[in-house]
């Protein structure tokens, strides 16, 4: 902890305290930030509800994930970030074991090795790591003078190798690429040398070949066919796609109506509970419903953004950069494949698609957010 220079608080406490508003004061938490996730998760529930029929079980089953969720969130909250720097190294060593542990005992589903039987409930320990990745990284490059130098550079490429490698292989490809792009973004934010992220883009592109041949599944390379030219197998690989876009295209401005989705109901929009989920809401609430959830997710990250903006040490700054960038490519990603616009790599929209792991994961990251803002720090001349 001494490395990162933490300097000592300057300001009365209790005074610091009186002056905030009540979920700064008491709960450590971001008022406005709180109640931007509440409106996405309220907009994802009504959504949801529409795709599963109306049924009340999986609604209700995933507003408990929910609620666990925003407690985790609210826990993460009260952890100072300098007592939050020194768990990064534990908590990725443990994620990386996890990885390798889930490659050689993991739960074999639909051709895939990502989950670990704990027993009383399945893990992923990729969801971790989509976490423990940039606090390392932050961790790491904020013990060193910035901008980061090209050895440092080429120690953080490694620590984000090793996980984005192990994720691929089980295979995940979507979570490959979150991770990736979130320690990427580690890497910017820390003033990696413009000529060096060139020749990685290059480097990168000329890998593309090898990827394509020796590093993706049948399945994944049908994707990328299938996103160049959906109609190539309409009734089969491409099938997905040219669903949701019809979806998508028939809402039009103010869409069909709440529950009165078509493609949804009769059951054309292909996994319309999870990564599908962008289709139904853009064919029911069309339009209009659309520019209310992007405009969500813009205030969001907006609000992300100047939370890292106010960061007065480098290991908070980086940090709450790299999770509101990450946020960024996570909803475009999504909303992106849905409207054909990228290949499909199974990833669901955050905080309205329906699933466990990955939205609580997501909540805790916000924690990490609500900590950085709620515990600035006045640094000593």
């Amino acid at each position: 902890m001494d490395n990162l220079n933490w300097s000592t608080l300057n300001v009365n406490e209790a005074a610091r305290r009186a002056s905030g508003g009540l979920l700064q004061r008491i709960l450590r938490l971001d008022g406005l930030l709180v109640g931007l996730l509440l409106l996405n998760a309220a907009l994802g529930l009504l959504v949801l509800y529409s795709a599963f029929g109306g049924q009340i079980e999986p609604i209700q089953s995933h507003l408990l994930r929910l609620g666990v969720g925003f407690v985790l969130m609210m826990l993460i909250a009260q952890i100072p970030p300098w007592r939050l720097a020194p768990m990064a190294p534990w908590l990725f060593g443990i994620g990386a074991v996890m990885l390798v542990a889930v490659l050689l005992i993991g739960e074999l589903g639909g051709g895939a090795r990502r989950w670990l039987d704990l027993g009383v409930v399945g893990f992923q320990p990729a969801e971790l790591i989509k976490v423990a990745l940039p606090m390392m990284l932050a961790w790491f490059l904020a013990q060193r003078p910035l901008p980061a130098s090209f050895n440092q550079t080429l120690l953080a490429l490694g620590i984000i190798v090793l996980p984005v490698a192990m994720i691929g292989v089980q295979p995940d490809l979507g979570t490959a690429i979150l991770v990736g792009t979130a320690g990427m973004a580690v890497l910017f934010l820390a003033g990696v040398a413009w000529r060096l992220i060139v020749t990685l883009g290059t480097l990168a592109l000329a890998a593309v070949p090898v990827l394509w041949i020796f590093g993706m599944q049948d399945y994944q390379r049908n994707r990328v066919l299938t996103f160049l030219d959906p109609e190539r197998d309409p009734l089969g690989a491409g099938y997905n796609i040219i669903q949701a876009q019809i979806a998508i295209g028939s809402g039009g401005v103010f869409g069909k109506g709440w529950m009165n989705g078509t493609q949804a109901h009769l059951d054309f929009i292909p996994e319309q509970h999870t990564d599908f989920v962008f289709a139904v809401l853009a064919e029911e609430l069309g339009l209009l419903g659309v520019i209310i959830l992007l405009s969500l997710y813009g205030m969001i990250i907006a609000r992300s953004l100047w939370i890292a903006r106010e960061a007065q040490d480098n290991f908070s700054r980086l940090l709450a950069g790299a999770l509101a960038l990450t946020f960024f490519i996570y909803c475009s990603i999504n909303m992106g494949m849905v409207a054909g616009l990228l290949p499909v790599v199974g990833l669901p929209l955050p905080l309205v698609s329906y699933g466990g792991s990955s939205m609580v994961t997501l909540l805790a990251g916000f924690g990490i957010l609500m900590s950085i803002h709620s515990h600035r720090r006045m640094w000593s001349a």
